[in-house]
């Protein structure tokens, strides 16, 4: 008589089939202790929220703050990414007689979000004041800097303790549930905050910024605790730090590396152009409140999440990575005109379409682009690789988001004092300027990276890196 497999056996089978990276546990690393550490990812999301969904809405439509202000502020945190490989390197080869690299690191930024988060209310407070809008700008650009430098370096040196404490065949599924978790986050982050801001009032808003500095340090303490061992053999090892001259001469050097380094920031820079003004949007033009805006970066990580398990089903198949880039691009395309055509038509419903269609572009596009980068690394320089690349999207996405600022003031103030005539003399013709030069920018990208599709293939034979096989986002710089 044959034995009837058990139900716990069939729901095992089934964990680890169906639940993305359910394998990433082991015997020297257990789930429950991966999702503790992954509580970091989630302060994270929760910041990235408030500053670019939450409170750009806030200071432009209830505080009436000039978009190009708030656009800047908003730029700040993304303009510090670039360091975030010297961050990393200097984890690295961090010197300390209690035996710890990353854990300083860790907590250092994880001060400089709970900072950050405690100076807002008070200079949210003195925007709203003509007496005094010089200092409370001033307080609200260190609030955004010290919040922005404490998610860049918290999250560098967290995934660098995951990486250090997996074993090295767990290490790409811990990392990517890592992503995955601040992808989570963030979701939960924009339902909850918008869900607790449906009926807004100041009082309300402060509160739940205090709440979220708290539990930021509350997550991170937690997600630290008794993670990384102290060994005083590694932190004070006498050997010096490697250069990164001449491996960024090399890593330059390889075909297709400019191009494709080109088409990374024409493409970061044309997805990140609405991220100060898809809530405001919403706000200003379609009437909706605060809740309902803040939703609307929860479907945007809902759509990133998405394509995310999508990159992960096709590149196992073979799939070309920037082919799936530009998939992402056409996405794109696509989602800004759907955000573009929601103002005329009122469509509150088309806006959030959009908003998800951009996240999943965005999602399949850095994606796509980031494993075409790890293509070119050799001699073991992943890290410069996504030092590069990581370097190139954060900085023109900075640069994105405050040109998307500028434009649109500009072009709203010229609209409304009849420069353009009668018919564009709408507050929505700056927001349908800068969407429609979004859509133009990822033509461009598309252009740009035509001639580079289907290289990757051979990029990767070359470095000796199989073309197919499981999809992990080992070392993807969030």
């Amino acid at each position: 008589m044959t034995e009837r497999p058990s139900s716990v056996t069939f729901w095992q089978a089934v964990g680890t089939r169906f639940l993305p990276f359910a394998d990433a546990a082991s015997d020297a690393l257990p789930l429950s202790r991966i999702l503790r550490l992954a509580l970091f990812q989630v302060s994270v999301g929760i910041a990235a929220v408030l500053l670019n969904g939450t409170l750009n809405r806030v200071m432009i439509v209830e505080l009436e703050t000039p978009t190009w202000i708030v656009a800047l502020m908003i730029a700040i945190p993304l303009l510090i990414a670039p360091f975030r490989a010297l961050i990393g390197h200097r984890s690295d080869t961090h010197r300390s007689v209690l035996g710890w690299r990353r854990v300083p690191y860790i907590w250092f930024g994880t001060l400089g979000q709970f900072g950050g988060l405690a100076i807002m209310p008070f200079a949210l407070v003195l925007l709203t004041r003509p007496d005094t809008f010089a200092l409370g700008l001033a307080a609200g650009c260190l609030a955004f800097l010290l919040t922005g430098a404490g998610m860049h370096v918290t999250q560098t040196a967290g995934l660098a303790l995951a990486t250090d404490i997996a074993p090295a065949d767990k290490r790409p599924s811990v990392v990517a549930l890592l992503y995955v978790m601040l992808l989570a986050g963030m979701m939960a982050a924009a339902f909850t905050i918008g869900n607790l801001l449906t009926d807004f009032s100041a009082t309300r808003l402060i509160q739940v910024i205090q709440g979220a500095a708290v539990l930021t340090i509350a997550l991170n303490i937690v997600a630290l605790w008794k993670q990384e061992a102290r060994n005083t053999a590694v932190t004070m090892s006498p050997e010096p730090a490697p250069g990164f001259s001449e491996m960024w001469a090399s890593f330059t050097s390889q075909p297709n590396t400019r191009r494709l380094l080109l088409a990374i920031g024409v493409g970061a820079m044309a997805f990140s152009m609405q991220d100060a003004l898809l809530e405001p949007y919403g706000g200003e033009i379609l009437g909706l409140g605060v809740g309902s805006t803040t939703s609307l970066t929860g479907a945007w990580a809902m759509g990133a999440l998405v394509a995310f398990a999508w990159c992960a089903r096709r590149l196992p198949a073979g799939s070309d990575p920037l082919r799936l880039a530009a998939v992402g691009l056409v996405v794109g395309i696509a989602a800004f005109l759907m955000t573009l055509f929601a103002a005329p038509l009122s469509s509150p419903s088309l806006l959030f379409a959009g908003a998800g269609a951009i996240g999943f572009g965005t999602g399949l596009f850095s994606v796509g682009t980031m494993i075409a980068a790890m293509a070119l690394a050799k001699d073991g320089a992943a890290g410069m690789a996504l030092g590069a690349w990581g370097a190139v999207q954060a900085s023109c996405a900075g640069a994105g988001i405050a040109l998307g600022g500028l434009i649109r003031d500009g072009i709203a103030y010229l609209a409304l004092t009849d420069a353009m005539g009668a018919t564009l003399a709408d507050r929505a013709t700056g927001y349908g300027t800068v969407y429609s030069l979004e859509v133009f920018l990822l033509f461009v990208t598309l252009v740009v990276l035509g001639p580079v599709v289907g290289q990757v293939a051979a990029l990767r034979q070359d470095t000796g890196a199989p073309h197919r096989g499981r999809f992990e986002l080992n070392e993807f710089p969030t």
